[in-house]
């Protein structure tokens, strides 16, 4: 439904954000939305903003392509998030050039916090409260500082 990407350095500091695209898709289609699906876009107003749209994921892709050829290097960067992995799966399928252009690795931020939960629970403890609004870019900024969190609290303190 929507598309944002922001390009950090290896210590997390923001070096360019992609425009957030909505993807047009029409009634039908998103009327086949499951039940949370429906309230939580509805709530957002990312199904009307997808009704209205023009750019198509086709657009999309190539927006996105250019963005990361700009901004990055062809296969040297991962695809990084908050379970990331369906954000790989679509892109295999709908935005085949700018996944290609990623490097095959990802960097699953809930995979950190689910390692805390069971290894380090007051660091997970100390995580600071999601907003989950379902956006694209803010959840991308929320699992930016989420990474962060996990960086000051435990790695930046380690003296090997």
């Amino acid at each position: 439904m929507e598309v944002a990407a922001i390009i950090t350095d290896s210590q997390l500091n923001i070096i360019a954000q992609a425009p957030n695209l909505v993807i047009q898709h029409p009634k039908h289609v998103l009327d086949k939305m499951g039940e949370w699906c429906k309230t939580t876009h509805a709530h957002t107003g990312l199904t009307e903003q997808c009704l209205v749209s023009n750019t198509t994921v086709e657009k999309a892709d190539e927006i996105l392509y250019e963005f990361l050829k700009k901004h990055t290097v062809y296969k040297k960067s991962p695809l990084a998030g908050n379970t990331v992995h369906n954000d790989k799966k679509f892109m295999e399928k709908f935005m085949p050039r700018s996944y290609d252009f990623l490097h095959y690795r990802i960097i699953d931020v809930s995979s950190f916090h689910e390692i805390f939960l069971r290894w380090l629970p007051s660091i997970a403890a100390s995580l600071p409260e999601k907003k989950g609004s379902h956006k694209a870019l803010n959840d991308i900024k929320e699992s930016i500082n989420q990474l962060a969190y996990y960086k000051r609290a435990v790695f930046d303190k380690l003296k090997i």
